[in-house]
This record gives structure tokens, C-alpha cells and sequence, in this order.
């Protein structure tokens, strides 16, 4: 296994071009981990910690810029205002070890259906920006799971930033794991409400065979809260439509059953978690977090 290291991100697109079979490593908490078991032997390891520019971020008027190295810990640290859901999920990362390592480039590269910070990329509407020598290319959160632990990335395309869209309104994450740190999550839900587009959003992990939303939970939701006046009035959100949001995010799932966990208990859990997060968003977003988007007063 031979170990290269570029001094800049222009050598890094260089080296994966011509050894296109190269493994990327940051943090290290995903691939050495493979590494050191023996379910993975690269015959090349590019690292990229000497390119600085991978552990920075930019905060825009619209959204945020993550360089695919910026650490949990700093997100939780430094963007909680911003994005507070994948602060939230970043908080469930393994260890505060892990967490200074580990980082949402990483998570994105290995595309395992149970990684921490999908669900609330999802549920947020990220894009991925990837590059290489033939240039660069922003990819929707959306489209860029293709399946278990596979994405979008060509042979030559390394991820180099996560732009995020600032929360709009309030944003929650919840993780079911068999204890309560250090844990792969048995399923995992985040939501995003977004009044400035008056629409909701989520993200599934751990309970299909790639992070993915429950679309026509959302469809069902948007409808129930645009024709009931809830965005405007801020009213408590009935029990009847809060049931039916988690019904169909429990449909949204495709599970397995596994050590972890079954399938059955991993659609119920999702639900309870949707029906959860659901009602921790919309009190947020009854108070002062959504003050300025209602037209209305709460009943």
C-alpha cells in the first residue's frame, strides 16, 4: 500500500487522476477502521490533510460553505445558529475523539445508509461540490446516494465542500442507537421546516439501502399545513395530521434486519421519531422562531 501525499489541492486532483483507484483519507475514522480489519486494502491511500482549504467553512448570505474536512466539533461549535440540525447530528457522532476527526466529507465518501450527518443534509437540500482535473461540479444531496455505500463521484471526483442552505426556520435530528454514545444508529430522522418556501423537508438514515427522504410524508404535510393556515395562524398541528406524517415516513423506509435491529422496529422507531420531531420543530416554529414568518396569531 503506498501512502501519497500532496501539498495542495491542485496535486490532490493530480495524484487521484492518475491513480484513480486511490482512497481519500481526512479524518481517517471510516477507512482505517476498514483498513485495520482487513476489509479494505488500497493500493493507494491519498491523504488530504496537508490541503488546509479542506478544513475551512464560509458563512454566505444564503447558505454555508463546509471544506469536506471541517470537523464535527466545529460545526457544533461554531454553526448551530446556521445549521442546526447537522450540529444536532454531529452531536451523536461516536466520541469527542471521533468528533474532532470525522468530518461531513468523510461521511459523504463512504455513503453508508447509517451515516450521521445524511438525514440532516437531507433534510436541509445540500449540495455536494466534486471536482478533478476536468473540473468541477455541484451535485444535489438528492441525487447523489446511488446506493449502499455507493455515490454519485466519478473515479476521478473528489468531494471538496458541502454547501448548506442556512435554516430559514427551526430544524431537529433524532438518532435510535443500542446505547447512547459511541453507536452506529439502528435509524436516524431529521427534519427541516423551510417557511420561506412554506415547505417541509426530511431525511431517513440507517433504514433503507441509501440515506433517503419520505417525499410523499412531505407531500402530505405541505398540503395539510398550507390548507389549514397553519403557517400563517401558527396553531398546534392536530394529533390526526401529525399520525399520518409519521405513518408515511415509517412507509418511506426499505429496512433490513440486522444485528442492530429489526425491520419492523426500525419503521416503528422512524415513525415515532417523525411524529417526535415534528412536534419539537413546529413548537419552535410557534414561538419565536417563526414570529416573523406568521401573518397571524397563535391560537
Amino acid at each position: 500500500m503506498d501512502f501519497l501525499r500532496p501539498a495542495s489541492w491542485e496535486e490532490v486532483l493530480a495524484a487521484k487522476a492518475e491513480h484513480p483507484t486511490a482512497v481519500p483519507i481526512a479524518g481517517g475514522t471510516d477507512v482505517m477502521v476498514e483498513i485495520n480489519f482487513d476489509h479494505r486494502r488500497p493500493e493507494y491511500l491519498l491523504d488530504l490533510n496537508r490541503v488546509g482549504e479542506l478544513g475551512e467553512w464560509e458563512v454566505g448570505e444564503e447558505s454555508v460553505r463546509l471544506g469536506a474536512s471541517v470537523p464535527y466539533t466545529a460545526v457544533m461549535e461554531n454553526l448551530r445558529g446556521e445549521l442546526p440540525g447537522l450540529a444536532l447530528a454531529s452531536h451523536t457522532v461516536a466520541s469527542p475523539q471521533i468528533r474532532n476527526r470525522g468530518g461531513v466529507g468523510g461521511n459523504l465518501g463512504t455513503a453508508s445508509p447509517a451515516g450521521d450527518a445524511h438525514p440532516a443534509l437531507l433534510a436541509a437540500g445540500a449540495e455536494v461540490e466534486v471536482e478533478s482535473v476536468r473540473g468541477s461540479r455541484l451535485i444535489p444531496i438528492d441525487d447523489f446516494y446511488t446506493g449502499v455505500k455507493r455515490n454519485a463521484l466519478a473515479a476521478d471526483e473528489l468531494i471538496r465542500a458541502v454547501h448548506v442552505r442556512k435554516a430559514d426556520g427551526p430544524q431537529q435530528y433524532s438518532k435510535v442507537g443500542t446505547r447512547n454514545a459511541m453507536v452506529i444508529a439502528v435509524c436516524a430522522f431529521g427534519l427541516a421546516l423551510h417557511p420561506d418556501t412554506r415547505t417541509v423537508r426530511t431525511g431517513i438514515g440507517s433504514a433503507a439501502p441509501t440515506p433517503v427522504r419520505a417525499r410523499t410524508a412531505e407531500e402530505f404535510l405541505n398540503a395539510a399545513l398550507d390548507e389549514g393556515g397553519f403557517w400563517d395562524n401558527g396553531r398546534i398541528i392536530t394529533p390526526s395530521v401529525a399520525k399520518q406524517f409519521a405513518e408515511l415516513c415509517a412507509a418511506a423506509c426499505n429496512p433490513i434486519d440486522d444485528v442492530r435491529g429489526t425491520a419492523s422496529y426500525r419503521r416503528h422507531a422512524v415513525g415515532v421519531m417523525a411524529r417526535r420531531t415534528l412536534t419539537w420543530t413546529w413548537e419552535s416554529y410557534r414561538g419565536t422562531d417563526g414570529r416573523a414568518h406568521r401573518k397571524g396569531s397563535v391560537a
